[in-house]
C-alpha cells in the first residue's frame, strides 16, 4: 500500500468505499473485481488477489471514477501504480510473442506500442 500511495501520489486511505467509482466505470462488465473492490484489497494489502484479477490492466483510464469520486482520489493514477509495481516484478499482463500472426497483421502499429507500454515490463 505505501508503494501505490508513493508511486501514484494518491492517499488510498481516504477512500470510504461508497462504490461511485464503480457506479460509473464504463469497463466493469469486463472487470473480474470492482474498482472500488481493488482500493478496498489495496487497503488491506492483498497485493495476491489484485494480481490475479484483470481489473488494473483493463482500467481505460478515462477519468470517470476520479471526476466523480466525493474524496477526490484520482483512482486511474492509483491503477497505474499497481501496473508499474507488477511490471517492475516483470510480471507482464501481454506476452508480444504470444500474439497470433494474423492478429499481429491487422493490428494498427500505434495500438500495439500503447497496449506494450500499458501491458509489458
Amino acid at each position: 500500500m505505501e508503494k501505490v500511495k508513493e508511486i501514484s501520489g494518491e492517499n488510498i486511505d481516504k477512500c470510504m468505499q461508497c462504490g461511485t467509482c464503480s457506479g460509473g466505470c464504463p469497463m466493469i462488465d469486463v472487470l473480474q473485481i470492482t474498482p472500488r473492490g481493488i482500493m478496498h484489497l489495496s487497503a488491506l494489502g492483498q497485493e495476491q488477489k489484485i494480481a490475479k484479477a484483470n481489473t488494473i490492466w483493463m482500467c481505460a483510464s478515462c477519468n470517470t471514477c476520479a471526476v466523480r469520486c466525493p474524496r477526490g482520489i484520482d483512482i486511474p493514477k492509483v491503477m497505474e501504480a499497481m501496473r508499474q509495481i507488477f511490471l517492475r516484478k516483470n510480471v507482464n499482463y501481454i506476452e508480444p510473442n504470444q500474439i497470433p500472426d494474423e492478429v499481429l497483421e491487422d493490428m494498427p502499429q500505434i495500438v500495439m506500442v500503447s497496449c506494450f507500454r500499458k501491458h509489458t515490463a
